[in-house]
């Protein structure tokens, strides 16, 4: 190891204070400056057999594109992860390095790991800004059409990779707006929807065709996008957004929401734009509380939060060292005053005259053996309930496939949660032409992984369409 390297310290990020940022829906982490990521940047070891790269879900050129850092090539830089990643400014902010290609780092052994995550955000970042995109090359085309149905981080990246291949590609969206859980489940202050909003576009000059308010399944079904659309292949890519519930007398209370549902009206209702005349239809409790430890469950705590709430508490059932939650995600709850209380569950949910929640009655926990996630497994302690009053409940603990796509779609395999069954290596489903990949194949998981599952679909798209052969191109 290089002492140099292991001199210089990791480079903290700038953040907005707590105080100021519980009443406001910006940003927190603000980003390095250049002489920081520069100083980042130069802790690299450029290693030769580079496990970073095999951490990341895209294969990343991580030392590639910080050695292009180190010489002050921020553009060159962005462009280098563009070569496997179309949303850098994006992963940047949500992928949790720390798990991924950063556990891996060498420099890790013995000082923190390289900041990868932050290099990755500067760079996209000062590239945008700059107005130094560049529009992606694209092979001619091969008069081969792809749909894409979700426009989430798998179907997005399946997207890029085929037009740079020269395919006609088209995203149906159901939502009124294009980025899937990234624009419907992350709150502006983690991901500005500008900059989401932007690397979409990038799809947009390499040919994508970008279709919202069209609801696959309802609007045509995948063998009709097959048949009468004459689609040559389909990715499914529709996430995982069936909110689960915890199956508690009194759920059915008004005011007792699921995470999916109090974010996506927060982020696509626009409740975060203060000031804007938008009437978001959104009840802003006084004594929030948010059951869950991952990520889902610290943004809605901190959406509450931002919303007007006196009190957030985030009920978990196990302990803080069981949070799936991102560190940095549980730092940031902790920072801003919301409430842990931890091996504690609600078993019950009571209401008011008109119906609506007024109370949680809870239940004490304490660790018992692994279950099958290999966290410990939480077990009531009898006669320990009490009584918590509250005006707003959010589960978040979790969501599973919603059913439209396998329901109008008989012959596509899935297993008994719901999830379609693929090819693992090649993201192909028990139809020909038809590939899925990220969350409505595996369960929740991560923005990165997510990704890439839409490379390897991808990639064996590409494939299965030009062994079937040239087909002639009508706007050639």
């Amino acid at each position: 190891m290089s002492p140099k390297s292991a001199a210089i310290p990791r480079q903290p990020m700038r953040e907005q204070p707590p105080a100021e940022r519980i009443h406001n829906f910006d940003e927190v982490p603000l980003g390095y400056t250049e002489e920081a990521a520069l100083a980042e940047a130069s802790r690299c070891l450029g290693c030769k057999k580079p496990k970073c790269i095999e951490g990341c879900p895209v294969a990343v050129d991580i030392p590639g594109f910080i050695a292009l850092v180190k010489e002050g090539k921020f553009a060159e830089a962005a462009r280098k992860i563009k070569e496997t990643n179309v949303l850098p400014a994006v992963c940047g902010r949500v992928c949790p390095q720390e798990t991924q290609c950063e556990a891996v780092c060498v420099l890790g052994k013995k000082s923190a790991p390289v900041a990868v995550g932050r290099l990755e955000r500067f760079v996209a970042d000062w590239e945008r800004e700059r107005g130094l995109v560049e529009r992606a090359h694209t092979a001619p085309p091969t008069g081969k059409r792809v749909a894409m149905v979700g426009s989430g981080p798998a179907g997005l990246t399946c997207a890029a990779d085929l037009a740079k291949l020269g395919h006609d590609v088209t995203i149906f969206e159901a939502l009124h707006d294009m980025g899937g859980v990234l624009v419907y489940g992350i709150p502006e202050f983690r991901l500005p929807k500008k900059i989401l909003r932007e690397e979409i576009e990038t799809l947009r000059d390499m040919g994508v065709k970008l279709e919202t308010s069209a609801v696959i399944g309802k609007l045509a079904t995948i063998e009709e996008l097959m048949t009468e659309e004459s689609f040559d292949a389909v990715f499914i890519g529709t996430g995982a957004g069936l909110p689960h519930f915890m199956g508690v007398p009194g759920e059915n209370l008004l005011g007792v929401y699921s995470a999916n549902e109090f974010l996506t009206r927060s982020n696509l209702m626009r409740a975060y734009e203060f000031g804007s005349g938008a009437d978001t239809p959104i009840a802003r409790g006084k004594r929030v509380m948010v059951i869950g430890g991952g990520n889902v469950a610290m943004d809605s705590a901190r959406t509450a939060l931002r919303l007007g709430a006196d009190r957030v508490i985030l009920a978990y059932r196990r302990s803080r060292d069981e949070m799936p939650a991102r560190a940095e995600q549980i730092h940031h709850a902790e920072e801003e005053g919301i409430e842990f209380h931890l091996l504690t569950a609600p078993i019950e949910f009571r209401g008011d005259e008109r119906g609506w929640v007024s109370s949680a009655i809870m239940q004490k926990m304490e660790l018992g053996e692994p279950d099958d996630s290999g966290r410990r497994r939480p077990v009531p302690m009898e006669g320990s309930e009490y009584e918590e009053p509250i005006d707003v409940a959010i589960i978040a603990i979790g969501a599973g496939a919603n059913p439209l796509i396998s329901s109008t779609t008989p012959d596509l395999q899935v297993n008994r949660r719901g999830y379609i069954v693929t090819d693992p290596e090649s993201g192909a489903t028990s139809l020909p032409g038809v590939y899925a990949g990220g969350d409505i194949v595996t369960g929740s998981a991560t923005v990165i992984e997510a990704m890439g599952a839409g490379r390897k679909a991808a990639a064996a798209i590409h494939e299965y369409l030009s062994a079937r052969g040239a087909k002639a191109c009508d706007t050639c």
